[in-house]
């Protein structure tokens, strides 16, 4: 028996397999695309030219295109999915993870190894990774290349606008007057980190290790921002960004 985690978010869909023993056999992302569907069954059919058969497993869905996957035997909310696969991955049972996915930033506080609380931000992209991605459009460089950049950055300026229109159209300002592209995109990154140090203070967070999933703990200077914001290290992991897909597979995992 093979446990099958499917995480379909707005940006990218991830896929993981555990085996009987519980060790993760099969990880893959890929995006997400216009038909969330279509990308779920592309990854089931990769899975079964490697010989992991669908009659042979159980599959948990969770993410946003989460109810749109046919084949999954349950469906599970993100945020469960998150607090488990991140206590899997970092082997803790009390810490707060921060998820800053394509269209929302989830803030999940665990203790026990179970979900005690959250908090999500409000449906505007800004302070999320499609806020990130816009920016690096346009300054015209790659997400990688803008946070480093971002570490170059010598005379520090501020994204002011909250929404991600206005704070476009303040970076369009900026590089028309001339201000280093080195700084604008350390305004960038920065409004991010201020965006879920403000969550944070929503949630009460108080001490505790910190870590961060989703695509962007791949980018180093993200985590470094959010440290010096929180205070505190925030660290991650290789295979942070598949926490929710994890988190699935263990749910997949403990079905009867």
């Amino acid at each position: 028996m093979r446990y099958i985690g499917f995480d379909v978010g707005s940006t990218c869909t991830k896929a993981v397999v555990l085996d009987e023993q519980g060790s993760l056999v099969f990880s893959k992302v890929v995006p997400t695309g216009w038909n969330c569907i279509e990308t779920a069954e592309g990854l089931l059919s990769e899975l079964e030219a490697q010989n992991i058969h669908k009659k042979d497993a159980r599959i948990v869905a969770t993410g946003y295109g989460r109810v749109s996957i046919p084949f999954a035997h349950k469906t599970v909310t993100e945020i469960s999915c998150h607090g488990r696969g991140a206590a899997w991955l970092f082997k803790s049972d009390a810490f707060t993870v921060i998820d800053i996915g394509g269209q929302d930033t989830k803030i999940i506080e665990v203790k026990d190894g179970r979900v005690q609380n959250f908090i999500m931000n409000d449906k505007c992209s800004a302070g999320t990774g499609r806020f990130l991605d816009i920016m690096a459009g346009t300054l015209g460089v790659r997400l990688d290349e803008l946070c480093e950049l971002a570490r170059q950055s010598e005379n520090h300026v501020s994204i002011s606008s909250m929404c991600t229109v206005f704070a476009e159209s303040e970076v369009v300002s900026l590089i028309g007057r001339g201000t280093n592209k080195e700084d604008i995109a350390y305004g960038i990154v920065e409004s991010i980190a201020s965006k879920v140090w403000g969550q944070l203070g929503r949630l009460s967070v108080n001490g505790g290790d910190f870590y961060l999933s989703g695509g962007l703990c791949e980018l180093p200077f993200i985590l470094e921002m959010l440290s010096e914001k929180i205070g505190t290290s925030v660290k991650s992991a290789p295979l942070a960004r598949y926490a929710g897909a994890i988190g699935a597979a263990l749910y997949a995992q403990n079905m009867k």
